[in-house]
């Protein structure tokens, strides 16, 4: 259920202003159905989510379109204008380098570039920000990216790494677990994915 200020909603009073078959109204849909109470201050705020998430979503199919390669860390590749290939095999960010051009140029220069899948989604959602935020507010609150993995984020971020919650949303990260990984190959191990809201992942 949405409660919003303190008082539920009924999302026949908001879900017309999104398209028939956008993603907004399929968030909206597992909100509202949901046991779970999703409280948020403001419309504007749910608002920002729904865009957010939406952004995610657009966000995984340009990268998932582009030449980024998946790679073992081992064999990590990064543009070096940018970003500084750690020996743990992560992408630090150059000194003096905006934190947009840089998290733009993976969209552009995407050849240049690969990592393993819990970098791609971290790349996904720093996309998505770039896109929503300001240039200004972006560089502000990333100045020092580390792009590697779920141990290495940004608190900025403000990514949930918790796996049990009640419900699942279109541009959640997902996890699957591959009970059958070989030890000599850990990074079969499972797949991080963004949910695309209609039965497919990325």
């Amino acid at each position: 259920m949405i409660v919003i200020a303190g008082s539920q909603i009924d999302i026949n009073s908001i879900i017309g202003q999104f398209p028939q078959t956008g993603v907004e109204r399929k968030i909206l849909e597992i909100l509202s159905s949901s046991t779970t109470e999703y409280h948020y201050d403001s419309h504007k705020q749910l608002e920002f989510e729904l865009d957010l998430r939406k952004k995610i979503i657009d966000t995984s199919y340009r990268l998932h379109r582009s030449g980024l390669q998946f790679r073992t860390f081992r064999e990590s590749i990064c543009n070096q204008n940018y970003w500084i290939r750690t020996d743990e095999g992560g992408f630090l960010l150059r000194r003096g380098v905006r934190p947009s051009a840089a998290v733009r140029d993976i969209f552009i220069n995407s050849s240049q570039y690969g990592t393993e899948c819990a970098t791609a989604i971290v790349i996904v959602y720093y996309g998505a920000l770039v896109d929503k935020y300001s240039e200004g507010l972006f560089n502000n609150l990333f100045s020092d990216i580390y792009l590697m993995d779920w141990m290495h984020l940004d608190s900025d971020l403000g990514v949930n790494l918790y796996r049990d919650v009640p419900d699942y949303f279109p541009g959640d990260c997902r996890y699957f677990k591959n009970p059958d990984v070989n030890p000599l190959t850990p990074e079969w191990q499972g797949e991080n994915a963004v949910d695309l809201g209609n039965g497919t992942y990325y």
